[in-house]
Parts: C-alpha cells; sequence; structure tokens
C-alpha cells in the first residue's frame, strides 16, 4: 500500500507547490521509489479544457484523453511517470459525480451533505492505484483557508486519520516575505497559515519556506517552535535559475531527507542524482545560442505555451546549446510585415491555439519561414496554417481556410481545407461528433497511432516508422487536396493507420520545415528531450552557424 504526501500551500498562491511535487517526486525516484503524483483542484470547472489560457495557463493531455492541470505537465517532466485521467479531478467533477449517484439513487434516498459524501467521493479519487506504487504525491490546489478547498482539506484530514501510523504526512508551501524597511524575513504569515492549517485538524509534518533571501537559521528555530514541526523539517526554497534546478536545491536542502524521517524509513536508500546532474550540466554549459520565434496568439502569458517552452530547452539540452525563445503576437502580422519581427531568428515554431484571431498572422509566419528557408515547426493549428498557407500560394486555391472561422451563415466562399472533424477511429471503435456537441472533452484527445514513410525528415527524426501521440483537437487537414499540395513540394510524411487522417506534413526541399496535428511537447523530458524537438534545434543550430 502506498504511503501518502499531501502538498498544501499558505500565504499566497503560485508558490510553486507544483514543482516541489514533481522535485519530491524525482527525488523519491532517484532513492529507488516509485511514485505518482496527482492534482486536486478546487474550481468548479468539470476540468480546464473549456477554460481560457490566460485563466489557468495551458492545457496538459493524459495519453488516456483527460484534459488536466498543467502541473501535471511537471510532473510528468521530472519523473517521466506518464499521467493518467485518474491522476486529476476538479470540485467540479466530485460535485458532478455525486450529483449523478444522487439522481440514479445510488444514496437510497439519504440528504446529501459534503461531509460525507462530497469527501467519501476525494477519498475514493485518493485511493484509485495505491496499491501501484510505495509513494503517492497528492498536491491540493489553491491555499489553506480558500472556502472552495475546504472540502478537499477536511477528505485529505479524514484519509490520514483513517490510515495507520506513519503512512500519511503533510508538507506545507509558504512564503517568507522580506521586509526591505527593516531588512528582515518575516515568519509571522507563515506561522498565520499553519494555524490556519491546525484549526481544521491537519498538522504539518515538513515545511517548505520560498524566500528570496538566505533563511537565518534562528529564523528556522523560530518557525519550528511557533509551528510545531522539528528544525530540519524546516527547508528553505529559494529562487532558481532555472527548474531543472529544484530536485539538487531541494536534496541539499533536507526534503527528501525530512520526508524519509517522516515516515521512520531507516536506513533510507542513497540517491542516485546523475540523472540530474547530468541535466544541469547541459544547461549550464551550453557550448552556444539559438533563437526561436513563438509566434502565437496567447503570448501575454507564458503559461499558456508552458509544454512547448519546456520542450524547446529541451531540444537545446539535446545539442548543448541555450534557446533564447522569444514569444510573438500572431496578431501583429495582420497589422504589419513580419520580416521586420522575424529577421534575426534561426528558427519559428507556430503553436496550436483556437478560433481565428491571429491565425493570418501564423499564416504569414508559416510563408516566411518557407521562403526565407528557416526551420519550422507548426504544431496542430500551426500545421494547418502552413498547409493553408500553401493550399493559397501554391496550389491554386486562393480561397483556402478552415472550417473552424469561416462556417458563419454571410461569409464569404471559401475552400474547407481544413474541415471539422465528424468520425475518427480511436482502438476499435468509431467515434462521432457533430460541431453542436457540447465543447467540454468532445475533441480528439489522448494518444493515437501514427504511421510514418520511410525515409521522411519525420522518420529520421524518430528512428522509427510507428510513433503514438497525444492530441487535442477538433479540425483536420482534407486529404481530398493531398495531390495539389504534394505537387507543390509537401509531403504528407504522416498518416493515421486508416490512411484518412494527415498527422505529420513537411516541405520535401526545405532545410527543415514540418507541422504536426498532434502536441509532441506533451513527451519532452529534461532527460529524454522529444526527437522533433531535438532535430528542429538541431537544424536552428546549423542555421546560425551559416550565418
Amino acid at each position: 500500500m502506498a504511503r501518502y504526501v499531501f502538498i498544501t500551500g499558505g500565504v499566497v498562491s503560485s508558490l510553486g507547490k507544483g514543482l516541489a511535487s514533481a522535485a519530491l517526486g524525482a527525488l523519491l525516484q532517484a532513492r529507488g521509489f516509485t511514485v505518482r503524483l496527482r492534482k486536486l483542484d478546487p474550481y468548479l470547472n468539470v476540468d480546464p479544457g473549456t477554460m481560457s489560457p490566460f485563466e489557468h495557463g495551458e492545457v496538459f493531455v493524459t495519453d488516456d484523453g483527460a484534459e488536466t492541470d498543467l502541473d501535471l505537465g511537471h510532473y510528468e517532466r521530472f519523473t517521466g511517470v506518464p499521467a493518467r485521467a485518474t491522476d486529476s479531478v476538479s470540485a467540479g467533477r466530485i460535485y458532478m459525480n455525486v450529483l449523478e449517484k444522487e439522481r440514479r439513487g445510488d444514496y437510497l434516498g439519504r440528504t446529501i451533505q459534503v461531509i460525507p459524501h462530497v469527501t467519501n467521493e476525494i477519498k475514493e479519487f485518493l485511493r484509485v492505484g495505491e496499491d501501484e506504487v510505495d509513494f503517492m504525491l497528492c498536491e491540493i490546489g489553491g491555499t489553506v483557508g480558500d472556502i472552495e478547498g475546504l472540502p478537499f482539506f477536511e477528505a485529505i484530514r479524514q484519509f490520514a486519520h483513517e490510515r495507520p501510523a506513519r503512512a500519511c504526512i503533510f508538507v506545507h508551501v509558504t512564503l517568507l516575505p522580506f521586509l526591505a524597511a527593516s531588512g528582515e524575513l518575516k515568519t509571522k504569515p507563515t506561522q498565520h497559515s499553519v494555524k490556519e492549517l491546525r484549526a481544521i485538524g491537519i498538522a504539518p509534518d515538513i515545511l517548505l519556506c520560498r524566500s528570496e533571501h538566505p533563511i537565518p537559521e534562528k529564523e528556522r528555530e523560530k518557525i519550528a517552535l511557533f509551528c510545531n514541526v522539528r528544525p530540519d523539517a524546516v527547508i528553505p526554497a529559494y529562487d532558481l535559475r532555472s527548474i531543472y534546478e529544484a530536485p539538487l536545491a531541494y536534496h541539499r536542502a533536507g526534503l527528501d531527507r525530512a520526508v524519509l524521517d517522516a515516515f521512520a524509513i531507516s536506513p533510507a536508500p542513497r540517491p542516485d542524482l546523475r540523472r540530474w546532474e547530468d541535466v544541469i550540466d547541459r544547461l549550464e554549459n551550453a557550448e552556444g545560442e539559438v533563437r526561436v520565434a513563438i509566434v502565437g496568439k496567447y503570448t501575454r502569458l507564458e503559461d499558456a505555451y508552458k509544454s512547448i517552452a519546456e520542450a524547446l530547452t529541451h531540444g537545446g539540452m539535446a545539442n548543448r546549446v541555450r534557446v533564447r525563445a522569444e514569444w510573438i503576437d500572431a496578431e501583429i502580422f495582420e497589422r504589419e510585415d513580419p520580416s521586420p519581427w522575424l529577421e534575426g531568428f534561426q528558427a519559428i515554431l507556430v503553436p496550436g491555439g483556437f478560433g481565428e484571431r491571429g491565425t493570418e498572422g501564423k499564416i504569414k509566419a508559416a510563408a516566411f519561414a518557407r521562403l526565407r528557408r528557416i526551420p519550422y515547426l507548426g504544431i496542430c493549428l500551426g500545421m494547418q496554417m502552413a498547409v493553408i498557407e500553401l493550399a493559397r500560394d501554391c496550389a491554386g486555391l486562393a480561397d483556402a481556410g478552415s472550417e473552424e472561422f469561416d462556417h458563419d451563415a454571410g461569409r464569404r466562399r471559401f475552400t474547407p481545407v481544413v474541415y471539422h472533424l465528424k468520425e475518427w477511429v480511436q482502438g476499435n471503435r468509431t467515434v462521432e461528433r457533430k460541431p453542436t456537441d457540447a465543447k467540454g472533452g468532445t475533441m480528439r484527445l489522448g494518444a493515437y497511432t501514427a504511421l510514418l514513410a520511410p525515409g521522411s525528415r519525420a522518420a529520421a527524426a524518430y528512428g522509427a516508422t510507428t510513433i503514438e501521440e497525444r492530441h487535442r483537437h477538433r479540425y483536420e487537414v482534407d486529404i481530398r487536396y493531398r495531390d495539389r499540395l504534394e505537387a507543390c513540394g509537401m509531403v504528407f510524411s504522416g498518416m493515421s493507420p486508416d490512411g484518412r487522417l494527415p498527422e505529420i506534413v513537411e516541405m520535401r526541399d526545405h532545410p527543415w520545415f514540418v507541422g504536426v496535428q498532434f502536441h509532441p511537447e506533451l513527451k519532452s523530458k529534461p532527460f529524454a528531450p522529444h526527437p522533433l524537438f531535438a532535430d528542429f534545434i538541431r537544424a536552428a543550430v546549423e542555421v546560425s552557424r551559416l550565418v
């Protein structure tokens, strides 16, 4: 049966609970333990799938098709353990499950209440797969004291009370603000946060204290005394230059040692940290730099493209170069010539997105990369815009467009080179969708197989002709226009097994021009860079050497 580590937060949000959870998972792995990480979010959305990226950052998609919080991306990148639908739950999903049971009569006419029905549903979520791993790390979203989070805190309190001694521990992440006027770190916010946590029946075993300044020993002792934890369980968490320094930094601070002590695991296996030492070596000893322009529509919030930013960093590690990613709003190119903006970049990436805003700018970015022979990676919508650009410029389809933007009544006539996907094969069944279906969870989601053309750039990058990648989209490039596009130099180098859905396109006579319908960034890791990102950055390095 797994041991449980519950990670909570206090004082303010965005303290890095997800990163701390991921780093702790990596450290436990380094000591030979198996781990799984989970996120419990208090918001009432059923999942983040219909939320704006400006509200919640990117949506991370699992192999089994769940749309989840971006923290699951951190979990995968640090541990390499593929996330599952059962690793993410929201208050909305919990309440929906409870209400569906009530409608079916499962509660036999009882009055439905937060305690015990909602809390029991949360505990059922926690128990899934508990016999599969040594440690289950569960992050509770939000901060202690949030009204919507109270059922989750009560559920984990009950859960720990029902387990044997030393089967569950609590790690609380807090902030130690620095007051410049007095030159002091203030511990009172942490004390109040722990007091709030203890008031609902949870006593933290470990405090992870975020600080921009070194924490004096006397302050650590003060925190330990007032918060009723051991002094060596007050762990400093300082700002880092890179998130990938976190495992080594937390190990030096004693986090993994404190966790094992709290579980009375002794003697503790020695950690093997060579994986993370190599990651840091590749980061700190880069042998060059390349500039990559990311032309997107959510550029005001970098978390909207979190996995892409990290996958580019991983591609740089694979080539021992530093990647300087620069964000450019695609809407600018709808008003201005992209040339002054894109000159000087060694590569251009156009990511996914939804809706019409910025799409003509993305098309211009794809044209610039194609005609100037600059390495280009188009992901999801970025692939579709590259296809539409070539169809308009070369394939005799000047009115080429997408049903995603051009289906409204009264709009100009257009050729739907990209169409709404109404039917596809998933495993051994056919999935059907209509444009009028509810938005949540109705896309082509999760891992699907693609067959790659032997000798193609994609096959060379992967070193394989059969791959599996994660999808999140409603629209597809129409295979009816394949002959016209291939006559213009485009190669349909990756297809679904039934040959109906294009997965990868590339330009034949171009240094590196690839569009993919899936999201390769979701499977990239610092110790295992995604092959497409590694090859993309390799091509950018070659361009930089020619300049």
